[in-house]
């Protein structure tokens, strides 16, 4: 999604770039949602690490002595945080970004001045850089982890099952009810909607 947004930018295809934007709002609706009442190993709060756990990971990285585990380690968690931040961000300042003609704006453009529409479209921008820089930063971990480790990050990230790990799956509450999926859909519905009628 985030190379087809930058595509219709740069093609000038703005009217598709601001339905994927309030898509991609609705997938960080639901990340959030899904944070909250999602299992154990999704919640935002085991995203972030002790001190003292960032630290023991990254000695037991430097001598190769990585061990699986279900959910993020403490380094993944704070990269899924950042990644997370950056695209909250991205997505906030373009719903008010203002084109330089001022023809072409975010959902919510015309709300705002046109110079601070234009404050917002710089920053939507800078972002964009540091987003891509941090997606880099996250497929170069990817690889390092394969390669060095022998530990297949893809697979445990679509699937939510990791071999190896140092826990039981029961231990980590890794299912859960079909009403938390339906809840965290719904939301992330709502606000797609939400952001298109009152753009309009």
């Amino acid at each position: 999604m985030i190379a087809a947004m930058w595509w219709t930018a740069e093609q000038g295809y703005m009217q598709w770039h601001k339905w994927l934007g309030a898509g991609l709002i609705g997938l960080l609706v639901y990340r959030l949602v899904w944070g909250i009442v999602g299992p154990r190993t999704a919640r935002l709060h085991t995203l972030i690490p002790r001190p003292s756990a960032l630290i023991e990971y990254l000695k037991s990285l430097r001598s190769l002595q990585y061990r699986r585990s279900f959910g993020h380690s403490p380094l993944g968690g704070l990269a899924v945080l950042a990644l997370l931040g950056l695209l909250w961000v991205q997505t906030g300042t373009g719903l008010f970004s203002v084109d330089v003609n001022g023809l072409a704006s975010g959902w919510f453009g015309h709300w705002i001045s046109f110079d601070l529409g234009r404050s917002m479209a710089d920053i939507h921008e800078q972002v964009f850089d540091l987003l891509l820089a941090m997606i880099g930063l996250h497929l170069l971990a990817i690889a390092g982890y394969a390669i060095f480790l022998r530990t297949n990050l893809v697979t445990a990230m679509i699937t939510g099952k990791q071999d190896g790990g140092t826990a039981s799956e029961s231990d980590w509450d890794v299912k859960a009810p079909v009403a938390r999926v339906m809840i965290a859909l719904i939301l992330a519905a709502c606000s797609i909607a939400g952001t298109i009628w009152m753009g309009r």
